[in-house]
């Protein structure tokens, strides 16, 4: 069994095998399309349809699961990948290079599934891969604050890094967040 794992009932959160890719990535889609409401987006979301390869296959990366039963409720990866500027600064980019960063990506939970404490431990689970992977020295992630309960959520599991939000409610209100490493 993986180090990576841990029981919250009536869950099962553990990292992923490829038996989870088909469940992970309904998760992924659903929430594009009936959370956000654009939609899949190839430039953004290519990892999706290449779960294996952008989360199984390279050592460095990960993607971890809660499953109920046979189902796949909830997802989170990590990939050894910087934030791109543009569209981000070029100060942050720098800040959290290639390879030394880990990020973050789809820490997604079905709606009915919520308020169990899934994605926080998803979330530690993650947190534990790097930590304990050689390399990486910081853990990065942003999130759009117009999704309903992001940015009280990782304000309680992580330190801003940069609020950028522009007033703009049509455009991103992303805020940047770096998660401290136990080491």
């Amino acid at each position: 069994m993986s180090p990576y794992h841990r029981e919250v009932e009536p869950y099962e959160v553990r990292q992923a095998t490829g038996a989870d890719l088909a469940g992970a990535r309904s998760v992924m889609l659903d929430t594009f399309y009936q959370e956000f409401g654009y939609g899949y987006r190839p430039e953004w979301h290519g990892d999706v349809i290449d779960l294996d390869g952008a989360y199984l296959r390279p050592e460095r990366h990960a993607l971890f699961v809660a499953v109920k039963g046979d189902e796949v409720v909830a997802t989170t990866g990590v990939r050894a990948t910087a934030p791109a500027s543009p569209p981000h600064p070029t100060w942050l980019a720098a800040r959290y290079p290639d390879g030394s960063t880990a990020q973050l990506f789809r820490v997604y939970v079905r709606p009915e599934h919520r308020r169990c404490g899934l994605a926080r431990a998803l979330v530690d689970l993650a947190t534990q891969f790097v930590a304990r992977t050689p390399g990486y020295d910081r853990l990065y992630l942003h999130t759009d604050t117009r999704i309903a309960g992001a940015e009280p959520f990782w304000r309680s599991m992580a330190a801003e890094v940069h609020d950028a939000r522009d007033g703009d409610p049509i455009t991103f209100q992303t805020v940047h967040f770096e998660i401290p490493l136990a080491r």
